[in-house]
């Protein structure tokens, strides 16, 4: 399952998930789940799925997400990076992990596509802290990532080799 955080339809982000998906599609079963099509709030720290077996307060677009989550042996975040972190919509989707459905998950392996404008080395660096506490936690590994810098205007992405090297990665998942 990939979640891919990109607002905007043929964005950068969305080209490399579907790199990784045409990949890994040739030996397992993907979807991709375009947050943007989804209308799920940030978690409100209320800790009500605590007491009712995982069942949220709020009555958004999550649950489907979640029935998604429970048939994946294999997550991937796909996030356009803005201001040095994941963008707004995929970060209340992945806030909303803060629940104890995810202890039923059956995921095994995470990996990481990334891309942002700016060309600094340590632009990725606070995801990257965030992305391996997470793996850490859940005792999930790391299936690889892709991270693309440099890269602003819709399409520049295909000026470079990371769809290739995301489609690579997805050739790469056993």
């Amino acid at each position: 399952m990939i979640i891919s955080g990109s607002p905007r339809k043929g964005g950068n982000t969305e080209l490399l998930a579907e790199a990784f998906a045409k990949g890994a599609a040739e030996h397992h079963h993907v979807e991709i789940v375009s947050v943007r099509d989804y209308k799920v709030n940030p978690c409100l720290g209320c800790n009500a799925c605590f007491k009712t077996n995982g069942i949220c307060a709020q009555k958004d677009d999550m649950s489907p997400i979640y029935e998604k989550m429970n048939q994946a042996d294999m997550l991937v975040i796909a996030s356009p990076v803005y201001f040095y972190g994941i963008n707004a919509q995929l970060k209340a989707v992945i806030d909303r992990f803060h629940n104890p459905i995810r202890d039923s998950f059956n995921i095994k392996k995470m990996a990481l596509l990334l891309v942002g404008a700016a060309s600094l080395p340590e632009l990725f660096d606070a995801i990257l802290t965030e992305y391996n506490l997470c793996l850490k936690f859940f005792n999930i590994e790391d299936a690889g990532k892709v991270l693309v810098r440099g890269v602003k205007d819709k399409g520049d992405i295909k000026n470079t080799d990371a769809l290739n090297e995301a489609y690579r990665l997805g050739c790469s998942i056993m």
